[in-house]
């Protein structure tokens, strides 16, 4: 509370006049992120597309805030925003006819995909240095012993035009296709 309040410029005493303690900052924290987090829209006609677009706008936010990945799921008082954002989503899935447990087994996935996209891609280099971290690689790597990574690095992640970004959507499309087939 006194970094926080050394930050404002205020005394860490007056913080509590606005906040109980410091569970409650994160709380709002939390909040404030997944109040930035599109909410899937409820009219969508395809389930799919309504998660596919809550997904790539939960990964656009997490990649910009993924400090916050540990943090969402810690917390024991959910704000408003989080509790619309989870409403708002299980509501698309029960619309479309998944069972309670289902749609409950779905968010857990597909949630469990995004943070574990955007942390992978957060530690991973920048797109544009794929090609060389690659190419150092490859370099060093003794190709008998590990011919599928060269293979891989040669034919896959060095070729132009490789977006290993891209990897998100083809993942997500197999998650909701997976869920589709179980669905029915």
């Amino acid at each position: 509370m006194r970094r926080v309040a050394q930050h404002l410029g205020v005394e860490a005493m007056s913080l509590y006049h606005h906040v109980p303690n410091k569970d409650a900052i994160l709380d709002g924290v939390v909040d404030a992120v997944f109040a930035a987090i599109e909410l899937p829209d409820p009219g969508a006609g395809d389930w799919r597309e309504a998660i596919r677009a809550r997904a790539s706008s939960a990964r656009a936010v997490l990649s910009r805030h993924s400090w916050a990945l540990g943090l969402m799921d810690s917390r024991r008082n959910p704000g408003p925003a989080t509790l619309r954002h989870h409403d708002a989503v299980l509501g698309v899935l029960r619309r479309a006819g998944f069972t309670v447990p289902m749609a409950v087994h779905a968010v857990s996935l597909i949630d469990s995909y995004i943070g574990g996209f955007v942390l992978q891609e957060s530690n991973l280099p920048l797109s544009e240095d794929v090609p060389d971290v690659a190419g150092d690689i490859l370099d060093g790597l003794p190709r008998d012993e590990f011919p599928h990574l060269a293979e891989v690095i040669t034919e896959h992640a060095r070729r132009p035009g490789y977006d290993h970004t891209k990897e998100f959507a083809y993942g997500l499309d197999l998650i909701l296709e997976g869920l589709e087939a179980r669905r029915k």
